[in-house]
């Protein structure tokens, strides 16, 4: 797929997602506030086997993550979002989930202030460039603003922290429904290019959270990524 072109669908990713940055951000400064931020990262996430303090290691480390491959493009280069892989990819959040709660809270958000400013500062040529993502496929910039999105949006109701997926930002879901309904017909047999009729019959929020693996409805069977 070619680079999207469309201002508006990057300023409606930027915006979007820097407004879900900040709403992921109030919910941990409020348990930082409480003094109680500890414990509550160390408790149970909705992800099997990560506790809450392993989603903020994925997402800082994820912003950390797309900051390199911003200035990759800026230097002309088509970078690998996680250098050396799965293993540095899964290696970076175990380290990261084992900080000090202070040191993690502090690094997150300093990842995400990062992000924000290599938006603001990329030069037009490099909106033009890709990257590689941790399975070595292709991204082009102009997606990445969105696929951020995804990110903060799916695992801000993965924290179980008061946001489910019928929270996701109604835009987000517009422009990243049908990008999951062609991934996930693109895995089927020749001549299966719909989804189940099942799923047809869901809300669009509620398909791409099914989409997603985040909500088993009746019917359809559960999906993984």
């Amino acid at each position: 797929m070619p680079p999207n072109e469309d201002p508006l669908f990057l300023d409606n990713c930027v915006e979007g997602c820097a407004r879900s940055h900040q709403r992921l951000l109030a919910i941990i400064d409020a348990h930082v506030e409480a003094e109680d931020i500890g414990p509550w990262l160390a408790a149970p996430s909705k992800l099997p086997g990560w506790t809450r303090a392993h989603v903020i290691a994925h997402l800082a480390r994820n912003a950390e993550s797309h900051v390199h491959l911003f200035a990759e493009a800026e230097r002309g280069v088509e970078g690998n979002q996680y250098p050396g892989g799965v293993e540095q990819r899964t290696e970076g959040i175990a380290s990261y989930a084992a900080l000090p709660a202070s040191e993690l809270v502090a690094k997150h958000r300093a990842s995400i202030y990062a992000l924000e400013a290599a938006w603001a500062h990329t030069s037009a040529a490099a909106w033009q460039g890709s990257g590689r993502n941790t399975v070595g496929a292709r991204m082009w910039v102009t997606d990445m603003p969105l696929f951020r999105w995804r990110e903060v949006e799916v695992h801000t109701s993965d924290l179980d922290a008061g946001v489910s997926f019928a929270d996701w930002n109604s835009t987000y879901v517009r422009y990243d429904l049908p990008r999951m309904t062609m991934l996930q017909t693109s895995r089927k047999p020749m001549g299966m290019t719909t989804l189940p009729e099942a799923a047809l019959r869901l809300s669009d929020t509620e398909r791409l959270a099914w989409l997603l693996g985040r909500h088993a409805p009746n019917g359809l069977e559960p999906q993984t990524l």
